[in-house]
């Protein structure tokens, strides 16, 4: 007997409890997994927060069964971005580049998912929710920093280093970690590639299916125990097949 997959709604949050929730799993899934710390996260009320979030839009993707969160991924558009002072991911990566395009720009953060829903459809519905909020904005780039877990940079060689030499964005869109690493870290060498690929978070991994590329160099975040990258994502140089992945079918997608 095949197991019937749940159902999911996504949607934008409205409420201030809604906005909580979405801090309460960041909290779960970057402080107590991973370690990551900030002046305004609150550890009395469990809850990851920083004084981008009320400048945010917040998107949310819900079991529909039980009501549970399963995911999240915070929105910032240049016109917010303006209205908070600059992007997030300003203080990280020069973004000269991708301002200066003129393009429509939607930086994405804080995206997670409860380890109860990972490997599953979620992320294929969190970002189909995300594919209707840049159709009704027109958004041509989007781009924003995931990280890898530890600030272990052997241990994220093979990885980072196929990212540097496969997956480069063009030099009219690219970002520059402003404190910066390398990310060509094997001389030499080459990575394997399916196991560097295995490695890498689904957060990246959706990126490169969709056409995404890096920035130049990592960003070494010891105050959240991450390795970032810039990922950059330009909506116009999709293909049929990428654009078919990004706007959602009905069939489900399971998400390594």
């Amino acid at each position: 007997m095949v197991e019937k997959q749940p159902d999911f709604q996504v949607s934008l949050a409205t409420t201030k409890e809604e906005v909580r929730a979405a801090q309460s799993l960041r909290y779960e899934v970057f402080v107590e997994e991973m370690g990551a710390s900030g002046p305004l996260v609150d550890h009395k009320k469990k809850l990851e927060k920083d004084h981008f979030d009320p400048f945010c839009d917040h998107l949310l993707v819900q079991e529909v069964s039980t009501g549970r969160l399963a995911g999240v991924y915070r929105l910032m558009r240049g016109d917010q971005a303006e209205a908070a002072g600059g992007f997030y991911s300003d203080s990280e990566y020069d973004h000269s580049a991708l301002k200066a395009s003129e393009r429509r720009l939607l930086e994405l953060g804080r995206s997670c998912l409860d380890a109860d829903f990972r490997g599953g459809p979620a992320l294929f519905h969190l970002w189909n929710g995300l594919a209707d909020y840049v159709k009704q904005h027109e958004i041509e780039i989007l781009f924003g920093v995931a990280s890898f877990p530890g600030v272990n940079l052997a241990e994220l060689a093979e990885p980072l280093t196929l990212l540097q030499r496969e997956y480069s964005a063009p030099q009219d869109l690219i970002s520059r970690s402003k404190t910066y690493q390398s990310m060509e870290l094997m001389g030499d060498a080459q990575p394997d590639r399916k196991r560097a690929m295995l490695s890498m978070p689904a957060l990246i991994k959706a990126y490169l299916r969709l056409g995404g590329a890096v920035g130049d160099g990592a960003f070494v975040d010891r105050e959240f125990n991450t390795t970032d990258v810039c990922l950059i994502l330009d909506t116009s140089k999709m293909n049929t097949r990428q654009r078919r992945m990004y706007v959602g079918q009905k069939q489900v997608a399971q998400c390594p």
